[in-house]
């Protein structure tokens, strides 16, 4: 899964001349939290709801209420902008662009093709994504267990699977410790009670079952 499979296209932008107030109110309107800044036609900052909001007055400031609006409606984006955004490019696997939020620990990042925005992720896409490698929307029945670390180990769980009839809906690994690591299977089909207990009789170590709570096993 790349970024482009998953970002937001054509990503609603500002000007660094708008003002406070405006911005604001696309902010809204578009039910987002952050906007890249365009000038010249490229990317040079980027401003958040947050940023926004820090340099409008709280009901605590000592000015006038009349003087509060003329006040905000003279601060322009491009001074309360993040002037060095961090990017990726659309090509690149979705995991990198999870990476780089949580290392920088940021909410989105602007997406950059050739110098031009081409689009947004931000962490509620990373989000969805998640649940979507998981299975979850797909129902099935959850089964965790730890497999040996060590090549072949999935093949036989899913040979297991498919010699009883059993739909694999997702597969996911984790490293483990010694020698083991930990898979989640998320599957479909009559007889996933003879599976597990395959499974255990292989010595295979069962962590979590949990049964498919959509009621749609086949």
């Amino acid at each position: 899964m790349l970024v482009r499979d998953r970002m937001t296209r054509n990503p609603v932008s500002v000007a660094p001349e708008m003002v406070v107030p405006e911005a604001l109110e696309l902010l809204k309107r578009n039910e987002i939290r952050r906007l890249p800044v365009i000038g010249n036609g490229k990317l040079i900052g980027m401003v958040t709801q947050m940023d926004l909001l820090r340099v409008s007055p709280t009901p605590a400031t000592s000015l006038a209420v009349w003087e509060i609006p003329a006040l905000v409606a003279k601060i322009r984006v491009k001074e309360v902008m993040s002037r060095k955004v961090i990017t990726i490019g659309p090509d690149q696997p979705i995991e990198d662009a999870a990476l780089l939020m949580r290392e920088k620990m940021i909410g989105g990042l602007p997406v950059v093709d050739k110098g031009e925005l081409v689009g947004i992720i931000t962490e509620t896409d990373i989000f969805d994504a998640f649940v979507d490698v998981l299975g979850v929307k797909q129902g099935g029945t959850r089964i965790t267990l730890e497999v040996a670390d060590r090549i072949g180990s999935l093949a036989e769980v899913t040979g297991l699977a498919k010699d009883l009839g059993i739909n694999i809906l997702s597969l996911v690994t984790l490293p483990g410790e010694g020698g083991w690591a930990r898979a989640t299977f998320r599957v479909k089909g009559r007889r996933i009670a003879e599976l597990v207990e395959e499974m255990k009789s292989r010595g295979l170590k069962i962590l979590h079952v949990f049964p498919d709570t959509n009621k749609r096993s086949s």
